[in-house]
């Protein structure tokens, strides 16, 4: 990273003054931070809290990536938003609060899916690559591009108690240090390791693990310190426990020199852009059907905490008990299966089709809160 020791104005010098007076860190490391360039990809219970403090220790320039909007359910982890901005992209407004946080930084909106056709000509711009996400294709992703890119990575990952973090692919005197392949050679099998919206995480742990995550940018920034460059960071919230693990570099990993179809090696179904393959119920069409009497059953696969905020009297089958309960569902008339949004019911679909047989269902469009909306004119409070 080349350094052009950038000037301070009177603001920043007094923004900064108690990283100035570190004699470790001082005003060489503040100069490399200030003309670091750094990529965050996710803003959600990880990305947050690294937004926050690398804006407020002076990134010069921070990259966001994510196409999600705000929710209500995100204000119990997500705490750089409020509820003034539930429904807004979340890049929007987390740029409006970092801005108002640290006017001396150049923040870089990416308000799209991280895919194979534009990971590496978005990485290739920044210095430092922090991995915020919560899926197994877009970590190996985002690790393939990083090794192709020759990027440093930090990674981070939580679930419900639990949280990890370590730096991938980061260079040293010799060669490359290890990267998320050689943690995790194999994706696991797609329904083994459910996320934060099925599993549950603490409010408090992203802010752990991103603070840390943050702490590991800034050293590799500023070249301080040892990392975790080899090394996996294993935090228990609820023991208040730590272990911190080496990572040795598998030797017969094969070169990665390509980005790849991430779904398909995860062992996950894209949706088709055939509409017969997973066909789709508006809430009008919905509304028409309870208005006439139409014989269908709606199914709820949302979790019962959920359910209990808001329904629309389906059955309940949360979607970790869809396997153990699909007996319950008709296969005799058409099946109507909602969630919150629409993202688990499709995902309840392409099981029942696939292992099951079902070829009578439908998503209900934008889920209860399409339906909410367009009935009630209101979106449920969850």
């Amino acid at each position: 990273m080349q350094v052009d020791a950038p000037i301070f104005s009177k603001s920043e010098f007094e923004r900064y003054s108690r990283h100035l007076i570190i004699p470790e860190f001082n005003i060489k490391g503040q100069q490399k931070l200030k003309s670091a360039a750094v990529l965050v990809i996710g803003a959600g219970g990880l990305g947050c809290p690294v937004l926050q403090y690398l804006t407020a220790a002076g990134v010069g320039t921070i990259g966001m990536v994510d196409f999600d909007v705000v929710s209500e359910s995100n204000l119990q982890r997500q705490i750089l938003y409020d509820v003034t901005q539930v429904g807004e992209k979340k890049v929007y407004a987390a740029e409006k609060k970092l801005t108002a946080l640290n006017p001396h930084v150049q923040f870089h909106i990416h308000d799209l899916e991280l895919s194979s056709s534009n990971a590496l000509g978005i990485i290739e711009d920044y210095d430092v690559v922090i991995d915020g996400t919560d899926n197994f294709p877009t970590r190996y992703l985002v690790n393939d591009a990083c090794v192709i890119a020759d990027k440093p990575l930090v990674y981070g990952s939580i679930f419900q108690f639990e949280g990890q973090v370590s730096v991938f692919n980061l260079a040293n005197s010799h060669s490359r240090g290890p990267n998320y392949r050689d943690l995790f050679p194999t994706p696991p099998p797609p329904d083994l390791v459910p996320n934060c919206a099925e599993g549950g995480v603490l409010g408090v742990l992203p802010g752990i693990i991103g603070s840390l995550q943050a702490n590991e940018a800034i050293k590799i920034i500023a070249n301080i310190g040892d990392t975790l460059s080899g090394r996996l960071f294993v935090f228990d919230a609820l023991t208040f426990t730590s272990v911190t693990l080496n990572i040795p570099l598998d030797p017969i990993q094969k070169s990665i020199d390509h980005l790849i179809d991430y779904n398909s090696f995860c062992h996950i179904k894209p949706a088709s852009h055939d509409p017969s393959h997973l066909n789709e119920i508006s809430v009008h069409q919905l509304k028409i059907w309870l208005d006439n009497g139409t014989p269908f059953q709606l199914v709820d696969v949302r979790n019962i905490y959920e359910y209990d905020i808001a329904n629309i009297s389906g059955t309940l089958i949360p979607l970790s008990e869809l396997e153990q309960r699909h007996d319950e569902i008709n296969r005799a008339c058409p099946v109507v299966i909602h969630c919150r949004s629409g993202k688990r019911s499709k995902e309840a679909i392409q099981i029942l089709r696939d292992k099951y047989g079902f070829d009578n269902l439908l998503n209900l469009s934008g889920g209860i809160l399409a339906y909410s909306k367009e009935i009630n004119n209101e979106i449920p409070t969850y």
